[in-house]
């Protein structure tokens, strides 16, 4: 068996490999539950997202989720419920380095989250000397360490990002953008239809402006092949299944190979 090297927040090997334009594969965790995230840990993701936008969790959800992984070589990454300085102040205390923050729609949205994750005069985060993403105040030199430590990965989820990524890429602290296909195409009018071409189009030139800015870009696709088609065009941080993806398409595939068995067998 392959061992592991723990996730450590300091430093924090995730964003070097994001700056470092490593390809980074992911699985995507909104099931809440510190069981499944301890598992997903085991299998060797390079990360794992918790949501918190779109599922249910909340500091005391994650917290337990962040110590699932402790020992794990996946780093986490958080996504606040919105590009909300307190919210993202309470992850950072909680002990979160790396955010993929949602809706960042312009460069003032994005310098707006990399200063949330930022101590003055860099940022606006708040100050707690005590909190456990220092370890309880035992890290002596975190605060002359914490700003280079946090990862800011920025989400294009509409027209307006698209038409704006030349300068949401040129905000410092920004280290990857990333692409929300379903709110995506909801603004360009294909709800519920991501691989529309006009869509498709869109996250072309956003990873084509990425590559041109020298950054990562990224993206969810829980489908093989589409999570392969966008690694080839230069795409690196790549969520490629969901907990609740996996869960539900075991157990669907199980129960329709029974039932399907049994009516056979009537």
């Amino acid at each position: 068996m392959s061992t592991v090297t723990p996730y450590q927040s300091l430093p924090n090997r995730f964003r070097q490999a994001v700056r470092g334009g490593e390809t980074q594969i992911g699985c995507w965790a909104s099931l809440g539950s510190p069981i499944v995230t301890e598992l997903l840990g085991t299998v060797g993701f390079d990360w794992i997202l918790l949501d918190a936008e779109h599922a249910p969790n909340d500091v005391l959800t994650l917290i337990p989720q962040l110590m699932a992984l402790k020992d794990s070589g996946s780093a986490p990454v958080v996504r606040p419920p919105a590009n909300d300085s307190v919210v993202v102040k309470r992850f950072l205390d909680s002990g979160f380095s790396n955010f993929l923050v949602p809706f960042v729609d312009s460069a003032d949205d994005a310098a707006r989250a990399v200063a949330s994750t930022r101590y003055p005069p860099q940022g606006i985060r708040g100050v707690s000397v005590g909190h456990r993403g220092n370890r309880y105040g035992t890290i002596a030199d975190y605060f002359a360490l914490a700003n280079e430590n946090v990862c800011v990965i920025a989400q294009i989820e509409s027209c307006k990002a698209v038409e704006s990524i030349d300068s949401i890429l040129a905000v410092e602290g920004i280290d990857a953008v990333f692409i929300g296909p379903s709110d995506l195409a909801a603004s360009y009018g294909h709800l519920g239809n991501a691989n529309h071409p006009e869509v498709q189009q869109a996250i072309a030139h956003v990873f084509e402006r990425a590559q041109a800015a020298g950054k990562a870009s990224g993206t969810l696709a829980t489908v093989q092949a589409d999570a392969e088609r966008y690694l080839s065009m230069g795409s690196r941080v790549v969520a490629v299944c969901a907990d609740l993806g996996l869960l539900k398409g075991a157990a669907q595939a199980a129960q329709q190979h029974f039932m399907q068995k049994r009516a056979g067998e009537a």
